[in-house]
């Protein structure tokens, strides 16, 4: 962990621990700390409830495969998919537990998860990007409007942490998203694919000519709205684009 990513685990825990218990906000039985996000081990050592992503996988999407794999593996979805990221890769698999805190996160502002999520990210993540020297960390926009209601952007929050472990600028200047999408959640492949066709650009001016640039945001599952954002990003030249997210729709 670096100095900057020390200081803010330091500063972090001395705030929420100001304001709130050290008690577990799922199970509110077990002692958890700000630094564990207050989720308690007993929470996360319940069988399926963290799951991280280890080989075999998809090479493009990282959908993890269950069994022995002699040969490199490209799942249906990539086959018939045109995805402009040259691959993504998720830290755990998105179960019922990980969503409920992903989905607090977001839609209740329950920012004292944060460290947790983060913490599933940088382990998985944070190694192998400092190994293959990316350019940047992008994190995937939020419409104005969007944005405005929430009051924060996840992607940017989680993107802070994983460039405060790696080294690894973070620009979230370099592309917009253009128009309100519809929640992805509802829809199928094909639909999701064409609900944020169009949805972003990259900003004015920007050239990422011989950039490699790593997008992030919370959980993968098709992959259209990385691929749309991916391709913002190769139109204004970037060489290489691969996604990191917390978690992965199975």
């Amino acid at each position: 962990m670096t100095v900057a990513a020390t200081a803010w685990k330091s500063w972090l825990d001395a705030t929420l621990g100001f304001f709130y218990p050290e008690i577990c906000q799922l199970c509110g039985a077990e002692r958890a700390t700000a630094a564990e996000g207050y989720v308690c081990g007993r929470c996360w050592s319940k069988p399926g409830a963290v799951r991280f992503i280890r080989p075999p996988y998809c090479e493009r999407c990282g959908l993890p495969f269950e069994g022995q794999l002699a040969t490199r593996f490209e799942c249906s979805n990539c086959r018939e998919m045109k995805l402009n990221f040259s691959h993504a890769r998720a830290a755990v698999v998105a179960s019922d537990f990980v969503l409920e805190v992903i989905h607090r996160y977001k839609y209740q502002r329950a920012l004292w998860f944060e460290p947790f999520l983060a913490e599933l990210l940088v382990r998985q993540a944070a190694d192998p990007l400092r190994r293959e020297g990316w350019d940047w960390i992008v994190p995937v926009p939020l419409y104005s409007v969007k944005q405005r209601e929430r009051e924060f952007n996840q992607a940017e929050r989680l993107a802070a942490r994983l460039g405060a472990n790696t080294g690894i600028p973070v620009n979230r200047r370099l592309v917009r998203r253009v128009g309100p999408t519809r929640t992805q959640t509802l829809l199928n492949r094909a639909q999701r694919a064409l609900n944020v066709r169009g949805a972003f650009a990259a900003r004015p001016g920007v050239d990422l000519r011989g950039d490699r640039v790593v997008l992030v945001d919370d959980v993968l599952t098709t992959g259209a709205t990385t691929s749309a954002c991916a391709g913002a990003l190769r139109a204004a030249g970037a060489d290489e684009v691969c996604v990191w997210t917390v978690a992965r729709g199975l």
